[in-house]
């Protein structure tokens, strides 16, 4: 049994997803304490200034993500020093042109009355800087497919930031700008544990070279299409709830819409595997092997998620009173939370969807995909809260976009390769009753043993 346990603990589908578990708990914690601590405005600031730095990471995390893993994973040890020195130098680059972007914009901070903006515009720079050396070490470490590694990363970023958390709790300095001078502090500290680990492989920095960096770039620049449509439509909600609603109801959303990190955990974590078996497939030029193994991974979270959302949609108060305590808003925010789960039934199908895309070399489609969701999203968002007044209009209409996101994929999907969008749960049922059968049979005779 201990052997079994062992081998259990060091899959690769359990690391990611007991990764990305305690990751959610860890920022379940933190949010608790930051809704519990500042007033719900504050909140709604901390809010709109984390999602709008993670939304402008996307961008960079988005180009170099998907394409590095695609060069550099099973690559050979001089190629793969390429693409992770090419991947360094691009990352210094982004990183460089919006610091430089942004620093303009500091000395005219006096003339800037909305708090949102001023700590965005003041903080934004040290926090993107100290971000970089840990992501590129999260690229390296997907491509080896190392996720004991990238647990460990993350533990370092999350765990430290909740632990400073409690620290200002402790010391009484819980404020807003201490909170994100927290959140800074616990990059800088994750990377400073990268680069000290020998993981980032910046060591490659001097091997880079112009083919790598254009291979990454022109893979990159289309492939964040992918990234952009799991973080545009948040950020686009976030902008026009602060702007036509207000920080108070834009905290109340986000707590709606941070209890979603429990679908969110189960699609990052199998997106992160299933994809060296898309591009494995791809490679092999196998197409039936391509289209059925994105209709396993559709499918089967799918069945997974329903379960989920009908105990989300009975137990939504619980974890809201958890994290805020019992308010007014709570109810709302649970609400909010019932009608995310609800939707997210299609979120395995856009996913999946786009991720094989960008495997079969079309993320050009995802690209073109994102911008007519995005203008679906900020048109029924708008219409949303004409109709109904209040944050559940853009609840409500958030489905529109997902529809778009799914009828565009299949439709170019179904172009490289046909196949029908029904089988793909048909594939997912199969595929499941499969491995519940695998599971029963290797504990069966195990018991069977022991009743002897």
């Amino acid at each position: 049994m201990p052997s079994k346990v062992t081998a259990i603990i060091k899959n690769k589908y359990f690391l990611s997803l007991s990764g990305n578990v305690i990751m959610s708990g860890l920022g379940m914690i933190t949010m608790a304490i930051i809704y519990r601590s500042l007033p719900i405005s504050e909140a709604g600031v901390w809010v709109y200034f984390s999602a709008t730095v993670v939304f402008i990471d996307t961008f960079r995390s988005g180009l170099l993500t998907t394409a590095f893993i695609k060069f550099y994973a099973g690559s050979s040890p001089e190629r793969a020093a390429e693409i992770a020195g090419s991947a360094w130098f691009i990352g210094i680059c982004i990183t460089g042109i919006l610091v430089l972007i942004n620093i303009p914009f500091l000395f005219f901070l006096n003339q800037i009355h909305d708090q949102d903006y001023v700590l965005l515009i003041k903080w934004f720079s040290p926090c993107f800087i100290c971000m970089l050396p840990w992501f590129i070490t999260t690229c390296v470490i997907q491509g080896e497919q190392r996720f004991d590694r990238l647990l460990y990363v993350r533990l370092v970023n999350q765990g430290g930031f909740t632990v400073y958390m409690v620290l200002l709790l402790l010391f009484k300095r819980m404020n807003l700008e201490w909170v994100i001078i927290s959140y800074i502090f616990s990059h800088l500290i994750t990377s400073i544990f990268a680069l000290s680990s020998g993981w980032s492989r910046i060591n490659t920095f001097g091997k880079r070279t112009k083919k790598g960096i254009k291979d990454l770039f022109d893979f990159g620049k289309f492939s964040v299409g992918t990234t952009l449509s799991a973080n545009m439509f948040g950020f686009s909600d976030t902008q026009i709830i602060k702007m036509l609603l207000g920080d108070k109801a834009l905290a109340i959303y986000n707590l709606g819409q941070t209890l979603m990190q429990a679908v969110e955990i189960i699609l990052r974590s199998f997106a992160a595997t299933a994809m060296p078996s898309l591009s494995k497939a791809f490679n092999l030029g196998d197409k039936d092997s391509v289209i059925y193994v994105m209709k396993k991974y559709v499918g089967m979270l799918t069945l997974l998620l329903i379960p989920i959302a009908i105990l989300g949609w009975l137990l939504a108060n619980i974890p809201i009173y958890i994290i805020a305590g019992h308010t007014p808003s709570s109810a709302i925010a649970a609400n909010v939370f019932r009608l995310f789960l609800t939707f997210s039934l299609l979120y395995p199908a856009d996913r999946f969807f786009a991720l094989t895309l960008d495997v079969i070399h079309k993320p050009k489609v995802n690209f073109y995909k994102v911008l007519v969701m995005l203008a679906t999203n900020i048109t029924f968002d708008i219409l949303g809260i004409k109709i109904f007044g209040n944050i559940y209009g853009i609840a409500i209409t958030t489905v529109m976009p997902i529809l778009v996101g799914v009828i565009i994929g299949y439709w170019a999907l179904n172009k490289w390769h046909k196949f029908s969008f029904w089988n793909v749960y048909t594939v997912g049922w199969n595929e499941s009753k499969s491995v519940l059968t695998a599971v029963q049979q290797k504990f069966r005779p195990k018991k069977a043993a022991e009743e002897v």
